[in-house]
């Protein structure tokens, strides 16, 4: 599934954020992200980010060790760098493409419960979203692979939505440099997941 379009959005009748995805096939994915889900969801995206980018840079520059590239200051200064790098390119000007030409997984968004997240060899990072209901026997979900630039615009509309939901007020939210191993991680530390 190539990525065309996102969207973040708080929704303040819904108290919900709307996240919407349009791919170059046409095809739009929305999902819901509930308050407890994007406030445990945040500052674990931020990390992962953090520590896959350091890792990608380490691959990629000479220059870095791998030592320094697990540095958290480090991390936290290349983070801020390649944010500031991609989200002077990415375009926030042209309107989302309201008509789908279709809707794979229906026109009410999917209520993401669980969200896996898995850096890829290739720098690109996998989520994984999935709705498991109680009342529901079929669970709905999907999975996209961002590129580096849609990483940071993802989180960079993600905190934005989440700014203007004012979640975040009150609510103790960790510094990605504050936590410790990630839920679901292993010894090697794959496949992070968050759950709602």
């Amino acid at each position: 599934m190539n990525i065309h379009q996102l969207s973040v959005t708080y929704l303040q009748e819904q108290d919900r954020i709307l996240a919407r995805i349009n791919t170059t096939q046409g095809a739009e994915l929305r999902l819901w992200l509930t308050r407890r889900l994007t406030l445990g969801l945040s500052p674990l995206l931020a990390k992962i980010v953090a520590q896959h980018i350091a890792k990608q840079e380490a691959i990629t520059s000479p220059h870095i060790s791998p030592t320094t590239a697990a540095d958290t200051l480090t991390q936290q200064m290349l983070v801020e760098f390649k944010k500031a790098e991609s989200l002077e390119k990415a375009d926030f000007t042209t309107p989302f493409k309201d008509a789908p030409a279709q809707l794979p997984l229906g026109a009410e968004p999917l209520l993401v419960t669980e969200v896996n997240v898995t850096p890829l060899p290739n720098g690109q990072l996998q989520m994984v979203f999935n709705e498991k209901l109680p009342d529901v026997p079929q669970p709905r979900g999907f999975q996209i692979a961002l590129e580096a630039n849609l990483i940071h615009g993802f989180v960079h509309l993600l905190d934005k939505a989440l700014a203007a939901s004012q979640w975040a007020e009150g609510a103790q939210l960790a510094a990605p440099h504050a936590l410790g191993s990630l839920p679901g991680e292993d010894a090697a530390g794959s496949k992070p997941r968050y759950l709602n």
